[in-house]
């Protein structure tokens, strides 16, 4: 029993030590945009959720709030050059990194 206790203490301390080895910078949310290098073709150049009318932010909903998520899709509708501002579509949960396991989706609109 001692010995397992051992070991699931430093399986605990490793993983605290990851996790703070990475910093803030490991629940820093992002937009969950990925790309095809090499390809020209506008169509199939995004592989990601994410499209420049149509932002999609990866985030972990415990450090980071709605007002943030939603400035970071203002200004990569303003940075596309795709609208003024992004309006709320929808919210998935579990089906990003660990770490960041949530989706917000979005839409740039030009008003």
């Amino acid at each position: 029993m001692e010995i397992l206790q051992l070991s699931s203490q430093k399986l605990i301390l490793a993983s605290l030590f990851c996790i703070f080895l990475g910093g803030c910078g490991v629940f820093s949310p992002y937009i969950d945009r990925r790309r095809n290098p090499g390809v020209d073709d506008i169509r199939r150049l995004y592989t990601g959720p994410s499209r420049p009318d149509k932002p999609v932010i990866c985030y972990n909903g415990w450090v980071t709030d709605d007002k943030e998520l939603q400035q970071m899709a203002n200004d990569e509708c303003i940075k596309q050059g795709t609208g003024v501002r992004a309006e709320f579509v929808k919210k998935t949960y579990f089906d990003g990194k660990l770490l960041l396991p949530s989706h917000v989706h979005y839409k740039c609109v030009k008003e």
